[in-house]
């Protein structure tokens, strides 16, 4: 099955007069990143070789490159939603991959500031290119009256998803903080 995308399963019916909505929106969501192909180690969704938080990280810092700016860990880590243990990884297994290079920022040196490298750069472009063809793909197979309702649940769903974090949310090292970067980062992107 090597280069082959992930298929849906059959599905049930959406909802069932006997499933609970958050039962219903669980199955859903699950059978999704399932059958989208989200949880494969190996490629991402669009078929690269490649871990979906590496590829994100590229399409990220393919963005703040395309601004002109250079990302942080810390930018880098509220963009994708993770922590900073996890960033700092990513982080270390792109750059030996070749596809970024960190150096201290100037003003301070405990930032560690990210750019993609010549490699990076075209790979993040690849998986780009990838990505929409996917996503275009798979939007042109919903039924054409169904197009613009599907987006609007999704935006009332990532808004819900900002909408249900805790006030206060603890850290990875159990500390508890009442507004995370990430958290902003998300409230940013949905508009809340």
């Amino acid at each position: 099955m090597t280069g082959q995308l992930p298929r849906f399963p059959p599905s049930r019916p959406p909802l069932s007069p006997m499933e609970p909505g958050g039962l219903a929106l669980r199955r859903l969501v699950q059978q999704f990143i399932r059958g989208i192909g989200l949880l494969a180690a190996d490629r991402t969704p669009c078929g690269q070789p490649l871990a979906v938080s590496h590829a994100h990280a590229l399409m990220v810092l393919r963005e703040h490159l395309r601004a002109g700016r250079v990302a942080s860990q810390r930018e880098l880590g509220a963009a994708l939603g993770i922590d900073k243990s996890n960033v700092t990884r990513l982080a270390l297994k792109m750059q030996r991959a070749g596809h970024l290079t960190q150096k201290c920022d100037q003003r301070d040196g405990r930032v560690r500031l990210l750019m993609l490298t010549n490699a990076g750069a075209t790979l993040a472009e690849a998986v780009e290119r990838a990505s929409r063809a996917r996503f275009d793909g798979l939007f042109r197979s919903l039924p054409r009256t169904q197009g613009s309702r599907v987006l609007s649940a999704l935006e009332v769903l990532n808004r819900a998803v900002v909408a249900s974090s805790l006030p206060v949310a603890a850290t990875s090292r159990g500390r508890a903080t009442r507004s995370s970067p990430v958290r902003r980062a998300i409230q940013r992107r949905v508009g809340t």
